[in-house]
């Protein structure tokens, strides 16, 4: 039994290190993704604050920036042109999306398709969505969910039957339902504010460091320290009920 108890204590002695930097660090499995992260010093725009670590690529950070991208096969001006600005938002989530690679902890595998992996609830800034919502008030769109329901008999995504183009808010009411609902929760809306460290931002000034390296760090241990908890618990309760 002393041995056992040993394991234990060296389970709990270890639970602090197990996130190390993987989570923090890492490219998910996509097309669209580099395998690793690395160094793209020529990355366009809106996709520049990733240039000292990307999961993306020149070619694809230039698609980015495309309203009708044949990268990514999907057309923005399905309800005619977006405001500059707003479109603008649309870049930077899409860059965020494809070069970050601090999204290790909100990485899951596609189902069925096990080989290629999506992101899942990733937290974005209070900020991030109220301006991406207040920004696109005047733009137009059809669907409340752009990952899904289009009419593609044309080779493009256009607008379903009975799917009328209206004002960003009729779809979208708040700056959460944007966020969650534009790409099938992709993000959630957290109610952290910018430089709290519990929330990513989409975009930053790449002259002042990565902001979203300490919050991916913090979800990540958080997320190793559940998971351990949760099997020292159920290895506590066998040697109870073995002892």
């Amino acid at each position: 039994m002393a041995q056992w108890w040993q394991i234990l204590l060296g389970l709990w002695t270890v639970m602090p290190t197990l996130a190390g930097d993987k989570p923090v660090n890492i490219c998910m499995k996509d097309k669209h993704h580099k395998r690793e992260p690395g160094p793209e010093d020529k990355l366009f725009l809106e996709c520049m604050p990733w240039r000292a670590s990307a999961c993306c690529t020149l070619a694809t950070s230039w698609e980015a920036h495309l309203e009708e991208s044949s990268f990514f096969n999907f057309s923005m001006t399905h309800c005619g042109l977006l405001t500059p600005a707003c479109h603008k938002h649309f870049i930077q989530a899409i860059c965020f999306h494809a070069c970050s690679p601090n999204l290790g902890p909100w990485i899951q595998p596609v189902v069925p398709d096990r080989q290629e992996e999506r992101v899942w609830g990733v937290p974005l800034c209070r900020e991030d969505c109220e301006e991406w919502w207040e920004d696109c008030h005047t733009s137009y769109t059809c669907k409340s969910n752009w990952h899904s329901g289009w009419h593609w008999s044309q080779g493009k995504n256009r607008c379903p039957v009975q799917a009328p183009c209206r004002p960003f808010p009729h779809y979208f009411p708040t700056p959460a339902d944007l966020c969650e609902k534009i790409w099938s929760h992709t993000f959630k809306a957290s109610p952290e504010r910018r430089n709290s460290g519990r929330c990513l931002q989409k975009w930053f000034e790449p002259t002042q460091g990565n902001p979203n390296v300490e919050v991916a760090l913090h979800f990540a241990s958080s997320a190793s320290a559940q998971g351990l908890s949760y099997t020292l618990s159920a290895f506590s309760l066998y040697l109870l009920l073995h002892s």
